[in-house]
This record gives C-alpha cells, structure tokens and sequence, in this order.
C-alpha cells in the first residue's frame, strides 16, 4: 500500500514512521508512506502556498495552483491510470472516520492525503481534485497532519504480518462493531482488586462468554448507539439480547 502526504510539515511525520510495533511496515515499505512538501510546488520565490480569502477575514487560504501542481507530480510518479488512487481532504467537514472506514482504506493500495492548514483551502481545488473529505471529530486542528497520522496508523496496524499476533486487530474496539471488553494482566490482585475468577480458570467457553459480556455491557452504557447499530446489521444473538435485557433491569451487573 502506497501512502502520498501532501504537507507542510513532513518533518512531523518522520519521528512517526520510526518508532513502535507499525516501524517494520515502513521501513520495509509494506506500507510505502511518502512526503511532499507543499512549499516544493510553489511558483514564486517566497514559495507562497497561501493568501488572504476573497471577502476578507481572518486567517490565509491555501492556494489552488501549487496544490494542483503537487497532485499532477504525485499522480506521473505513481503512474495512476485506470486504478486512480483517491486524494483525501482532512476537515471538519469532512465524514468521520470509522473502523469500517479504516478496514475499507486498508484493504486498498493507498491513496493521496492533503494535509490543510489554515483557514483552509480554495474551494475551487477541492471540487475539482478531491475524491473524500474525512474528520476525526466535531472539534477543530491547527492542520490535517494528526488526522493523516491517524488514519495511516490505524491502517498500518491491519496489514498482515504487522502485529505480532494477528488476532489482535480483530479484538480491537469497533471491530464487531463494539467497544473491546476490559484486560487484566499481573499480578492476580493489584491495590485490593483481584483479576475476575473466570479469567484464571482455563474455561475457554466460559472466558469467551464473560468477554462478550463484558463488551456488551460497556458499549451499552458508553456508546448506546452502537448497540442499536450492531442490531439493525444482525451482530446480536438471543444470547446477546438476553444479556442486554438483564442488563437494562438491573445496571449494577
């Protein structure tokens, strides 16, 4: 999977893309993340990538032309044709970003990501060039490096071979589309709380079954939502639901 950053700061990528379990995907370009600096592409000699927004206000708005001459260098280099990769806008306004999404991206071979900055970027460009606008949330960045870091991240990890036990991305949070059950590790019993019996019992059924259940009461009280979500696409059991009711009578189980 190829990776392009469009940036004005590719040095805050670097340190990433060196560092913890998703290093060995880089550097053995599985996931082949490349940078290009914006300023790279500009026309002029203070190599300006932004000026002030027509109607006036605060801020600058990223320019069109530099932005457009980047996305042409990057499209040659990799040799996009029929199988054009898609160039993703991280904004606010953007669709928030999902497991599905992230399984979705991962499974692909890559995309062009554009990091804004600014008050933003000239709409014209966006219209003509950019396939997905993503955001991570209903709060605002100073740039769209943290949500690239992100969704890179959160992509690289699903890679086969990139964990070391492949089981793990498949435990993860939103993967069944709920929220993960708790963890324990040593020692057995830790400031008075003792690791649930069950877990040290060896009972394979009947760990799997406390996990489920653990799940569905945390996804139940934290993000309802997702219960009625897993519901309507068939993720529940009789089993689950039985649960779920039991759970509703008496909320201290």
């Amino acid at each position: 999977m190829r990776i392009d950053v469009l940036t004005l700061f590719p040095e805050l990528f670097r340190p990433f893309l060196e560092v913890g379990v998703t290093r060995r995907a880089f550097e053995s370009r599985q996931v082949d993340v490349r940078l290009w600096p914006l300023r790279d592409f500009a026309s002029d000699n203070y190599r300006r990538v932004d000026d002030r927004p027509y109607g006036g206000g605060p801020g600058m708005v990223m320019l069109a032309e530099p932005l457009e001459r980047a996305v042409a260098a990057i499209r040659a280099e990799r040799g996009d044709g029929r199988e054009r990769a898609p160039l993703i806008y991280f904004s606010p306004a953007g669709v928030p970003l999902t497991q599905r999404r992230v399984q979705a991206f991962a499974a692909g071979s890559g995309a062009l990501l554009l990091c804004g900055r600014y008050e933003g970027v000239d709409q014209r460009f966006l219209d003509r060039h950019v396939d997905e606008e993503i955001s991570l949330g209903d709060f605002v960045l100073s740039g769209g490096e943290l949500p690239a870091l992100a969704l890179i991240d959160a992509a690289t990890r699903l890679q086969p071979g990139v964990l070391n036990d492949a089981a793990s991305h498949q435990q993860d949070s939103f993967s069944d589309g709920l929220l993960d059950c708790p963890h324990y590790s040593r020692p057995e019993c830790w400031a008075d709380q003792p690791v649930p019996p069950v877990l040290l019992s060896g009972h394979h059924g009947e760990i799997a079954r406390w996990r489920r259940r653990r799940q569905l009461a945390l996804t139940a009280r934290r993000r309802p939502e997702l219960i009625e979500a897993a519901r309507r696409a068939g993720q529940l059991d009789r089993d689950d639901e039985r649960w779920l009711q039991q759970l509703a009578a008496d909320p201290t189980l």
